[in-house]
């Protein structure tokens, strides 16, 4: 048998569930699209089972935002850490066990999205309620990626017993540090489904308490954001500096922001919740402060993987203060995509300190300013790096060589720009007070403002040519499984640059999960202590949408 084959296997899985996801959640991408721009297809597919603008936001926020990324994820991290090791699955059939989890539960929160019954959009936020198995559904899910992160926790165990004092490798040490991360922020949603959720939606309770639900759904619901980018970051850091000629510039800097993340991710949910009553004010700036503290690794890492392809550039014959630019490999498809998903994902950073300073988040919450952001950062600094991953990544799996080098830049590029022209159009009609959530189509009719005019103009043609790019991505991928030339396409893993030794304080687990655990208690344990002691079960379910 051919070495890995069975994690080839299982994250070849993983990625065609994730890519199914990403183009059937993206089919209802354009139509919000067009009805921002006053065209509304939705009357029209009632015939084929799509009822409303919100069954089509709630599928297309579900599929693309956690079934998409969630799949990938697991199936990506799942290879890295096998290959990174050099030794395979310590458990392989609890790695089928997680993926045949999460593809049950996907189908179980499938069937009432698809029959307009679970419309409650990506937040869930009671008291809209869905039924009982659509949350059962995503719990699975969730409980299934955990199985996925046991069985890489497991194979790291079993490298460290043959290899003591022995320094994790760098792909396999941030994979985990991903993956333990997924394991603590998801508890909060866990508790808000199978404490307060299920019982409700069951009809065991006659009603919930919908602030005790909002912030554990936060809890989970920013270091999300986190589960999401740091496979991207893993690339970042550990391929791309290869794909483009250099080597990482410092492994040292690299392995210190994956531990502020997940040191920092968790407690700074509350800045979703800067308007909600019931939080005190002090809490809410506590939150404030350690969101703007996460933003540091995040600098760190913008610093590093600059220089890392920098040193890429010269390498490869580049000059000046800039023009090593030009050097690197914009001919490759996978290297373009990654670099323009870190451009615009530099802009969403920007974004995101708006959203986290208190007197400005007041301007833009709950405005359509929220999801021109999300689409910079999860809907490209993301998405598009993990096309540019899966660009390398299904050769490597399938043994094909990619088909349309060009086609594929070009995918890449359409995204780039479909992408700015959405984001600002959605930007510009948070700043003007339109609402997110909204059909801004009809919000306009009533008491829209006509400076919205062009902005969701902007909105529903960068939806269209972002639309076009996931159909050269699906054409590209197609063609590629399809072909008959064959290739072997290694795993690209970025040497660094100086044969640096890795301080112990940089490769104990033990203090760096003890400080997590303490600041999410500090940052956490009163506010849930004073809910819980306040509950309420007063709120009935609401079903709006049909």
């Amino acid at each position: 048998m051919n070495a890995f084959a069975v994690e080839k296997k299982i994250a070849g899985w993983h990625v065609l569930v994730a890519i199914l996801a990403l183009v059937v959640g993206t089919l209802f991408g354009p139509l919000q699209g067009l009805e921002h721009m006053g065209i509304n297809l939705y009357p029209a597919l009632q015939s084929v089972g799509l009822q409303s603008y919100y069954q089509g936001l709630t599928l297309h926020g579900v599929l693309n935002a956690l079934v998409w990324t969630t799949f990938f994820i697991t199936g990506f991290l799942t290879l890295i850490v096998a290959k990174s090791l050099n030794r395979g699955l310590a458990f392989p059939k609890l790695s089928w066990a997680a993926f045949s989890v999460m593809v049950v539960g996907l189908l179980m929160a499938a069937v009432p999205l698809l029959l307009n019954l679970a419309s409650v959009l990506y937040t869930m936020y009671p008291p809209l309620q869905a039924p009982w198995y659509y949350y059962l559904g995503l719990t699975l899910v969730v409980v299934g990626s955990w199985m996925s992160g046991w069985s890489m926790l497991t194979t790291w165990w079993a490298w460290r017993k043959d290899n003591k004092g022995a320094t994790t490798p760098f792909l396999a040490f941030a994979s985990l540090i991903t993956m333990v991360l997924w394991q603590i922020c998801t508890l909060g949603i866990a508790s808000e489904i199978l404490v307060l959720i299920l019982p409700w939606s069951l009809g065991l309770v006659g009603g919930i308490d919908a602030q005790l639900s909002r912030t554990l759904f936060w809890f989970t619901g920013h270091p999300l954001v986190y589960f999401w980018l740091l496979p991207a970051y893993i690339s970042w850091y550990g391929m791309m500096p290869k794909q483009a000629g250099g080597k990482l510039f410092s492994e040292q800097l690299a392995r210190l922001a994956f531990w502020l993340f997940l040191l920092l991710s968790t407690p700074i949910g509350l800045h979703h919740q800067f308007v909600d009553p019931g939080l005190s004010a002090g809490w809410k700036y506590v939150h404030a402060v350690l969101t703007f503290a996460v933003f540091f690794p995040s600098l760190l890492t913008a610093f590093n993987v600059i220089a890392s392809l920098e040193n890429g550039g010269r390498a490869r014959g580049g000059k000046g203060l800039l023009m090593w630019i030009r050097n690197l490999p914009w001919n490759e498809p996978s290297f373009t995509a990654q670099t323009l998903a870190m451009i615009i994902f530099a802009f969403g950073g920007i974004g995101g300190m708006v959203n986290a300073s208190y007197d400005v988040n007041l301007v833009v919450h709950n405005t359509a300013w929220i999801p021109g952001h999300f689409h910079l950062t999860v809907g490209s600094g993301v998405t598009l790096t993990f096309i540019g991953v899966l660009y390398w990544l299904v050769p490597h799996l399938t043994g094909k060589k990619l088909w349309g080098a060009k086609a594929a830049i070009a995918q890449a590029w359409v995204w780039f720009v479909g992408m700015i022209i959405f984001s600002n159009g959605l930007h510009r009609l948070g700043l003007l007070d339109a609402p997110r959530r909204t059909m801004l189509g009809v919000a306009n009719d009533n008491y829209g403002a006509a400076d919205w005019l062009f902005p969701r103009l902007q909105v529903g043609i960068g939806g269209m040519i972002l639309f076009v790019s996931v159909l050269l991505f699906v054409v590209v991928m197609l063609k590629t499984v399809l072909n008959k030339q064959t290739e072997t396409v290694e795993m690209p893993v970025a040497e660094p640059l100086h044969q640096e030794t890795i301080p112990a304080w940089l490769n104990n687990w033990q203090p760096w999960l003890v400080g997590t655990v303490v600041l999410i208690l500090v940052a956490y344990g009163p506010i849930l202590i004073q809910l819980i002691s306040q509950i309420q079960f007063f709120s009935p379910g609401f079903v709006v949408w049909k």
